[in-house]
């Protein structure tokens, strides 16, 4: 049941659209939709080959809803890291503001990883990226949709975002604040959020917002830009939490979306009494207006021209294999891979990870640094998922299992299968319609899966 306070509440802030609102919010269907995730195929290439049915999103080039969405997270497509399951309203955020390649990046609140690994798809394996998640549990879940999508040059921390302006000063180019709040977007689809708010919530929220936001403007360059948004509707979280932000700095001022965002979303609202007069260039995704759940949207630039490097406020040089360790790198390369990584090789624990984003690994509260190639274990390496699903293009010898419904379901349970398209021994790449699944052991003819146990299908 929706609150009726909520719905007042609204009725207020649509005016004569409450109707067509409340009708699309009783009576319409929730919307799923994908990203295409070009670090793993082409958009083109997915479109032609592709057994989804798909329709278009407007301000996405990537995006695309589905028409039918049953077992969408057991598709080869969503196992290789070809798809990302994200609402067409939380797709629309990252798409307001422009992200290119050898960009950084910060997500101050990233999980589940979406506009993270929406982010990362555009820097394209240049630049660095940093998804930081308060909540650890909610951290290792972006970890490992990293490691499905094939994300390179990202790190994943876990730290209040108060401790991030000790890390590092005027460095991002790009900030994310996706912040957590009371859901009122997501009644629709998320009937829990419906029982858990309340008014006194939506105002404790806008202060936990407006704190987190508040540890932005450091962080940022002069003339970068600041990505805030929510999925709720209540001006205390919304209009309110920019207005304050705003009077507060005045280094920062609201700058427009895109265009094909813009168009597909209603403008902000210019509430009595705000002290920011053009409230209107914040934007308002409704379930009304264009299909997907609801979100709030605000572009702000850091006044200023940035000329100087970013600072980094920390010294921590990660520990480098050892001679031997390396030699047994050199092995694993020479007999498994068209060429090294372009990347450096540290080591952090038992672990050999490759970083490849040329930035020092944070001093604590580090999830992911880079992508892991394995451990060293008795002279050899056994290398990591994150490691196949990102380099797997440097294999040797790559097994496609899409000519075979028979063998690909049965790597996916995570059965032993034959090799027909390889041959002799050692590591290799399975893939689906040339993105890699996975790995495996080839030896006399069959591959000895390793595609990791928590992601396997049911039989």
């Amino acid at each position: 049941m929706i609150p009726e306070k909520f719905m007042n509440r609204m009725a207020l802030l649509l005016g004569e659209e409450y109707e067509s609102f409340k009708k699309e919010l009783e009576h319409g269907s929730s919307v799923r939709a994908v990203r295409i995730n070009t670090l793993k195929s082409k958009v083109d290439a997915f479109l032609e080959s592709t057994t989804l049915a798909l329709s278009e999103i407007p301000y996405a080039d990537d995006g695309f809803i589905l028409r039918e969405a049953d077992g969408i997270g057991n598709t080869p497509e969503h196992h290789a890291g070809m798809i990302y399951v994200q609402d067409p309203g939380a797709m629309s955020t990252v798409n307001a503001a422009e992200i290119k390649p050898g960009m950084w990046v910060l997500d101050m609140c990233a999980a589940p990883g979406g506009k993270s690994g929406q982010a990362a798809a555009k820097l394209c394996g240049e630049g660095f990226l940093l998804s930081n998640e308060f909540v650890p549990k909610r951290a290792k879940i972006t970890v490992s949709n990293f490691e499905r999508l094939g994300i390179k040059n990202a790190v994943v921390t876990s730290l209040d975002t108060k401790e991030l302006p000790k890390l590092f000063c005027e460095a991002f180019d790009l900030i994310i604040a996706d912040v957590p709040c009371s859901g009122e977007g997501m009644f629709r689809k998320d009937c829990a959020d419906e029982l858990e708010w309340s008014e006194e919530n939506v105002e404790l929220c806008a202060k936990r917002q407006l704190e987190i936001l508040n540890n932005a403007p450091s962080l940022l360059k002069p003339d970068g830009h600041l990505l805030y948004s929510t999925c709720t509707y209540s001006l205390e979280e919304n209009e309110m939490v920019i207005d304050e932000f705003l009077s507060n700095h005045p280094e920062f001022e609201l700058v427009p979306v895109k265009e094909k965002v813009r168009t597909s979303t209603r403008d902000g609202i210019n509430f009595a009494n705000a002290r920011t007069k053009n409230l209107e260039l914040c934007r308002r995704f409704y379930p009304h207006v264009s299909p997907g759940e609801g979100q709030f949207m605000a572009l702000l630039r850091k006044k200023g021209e940035s000329a100087k490097m970013p600072t980094v406020l920390y010294k921590n040089k990660p520990a480098v294999p050892s001679r031997s360790e390396m030699d047994i790198i050199g092995k694993f390369i020479k007999e498994n891979l068209i060429s090294a990584p372009d990347a450096e090789f540290v080591k952090q624990g038992e672990n050999i990870v490759l970083i490849s984003h040329g930035m020092p690994i944070p001093p604590y509260s580090v999830f992911s640094s880079g992508v892991l190639l394995g451990k060293i274990e008795k002279g050899i390496i056994s290398p990591a998922h994150h490691f196949f699903s990102a380099y797997g293009e440097l294999f040797l010898r790559k097994e496609e299992l899409s000519n075979s419904k028979e063998r690909l379901d049965a790597y996916l349970h995570g059965e032993e299968i034959t090799a027909e398209h390889i041959s002799g021994s050692g590591w290799c790449v399975l893939t689906y319609k040339g993105a890699s699944i996975g790995g495996g052991k080839l030896s006399s003819g069959r591959i000895k899966n390793h595609y990791p146990k928590g992601l396997r299908t049911k039989a």
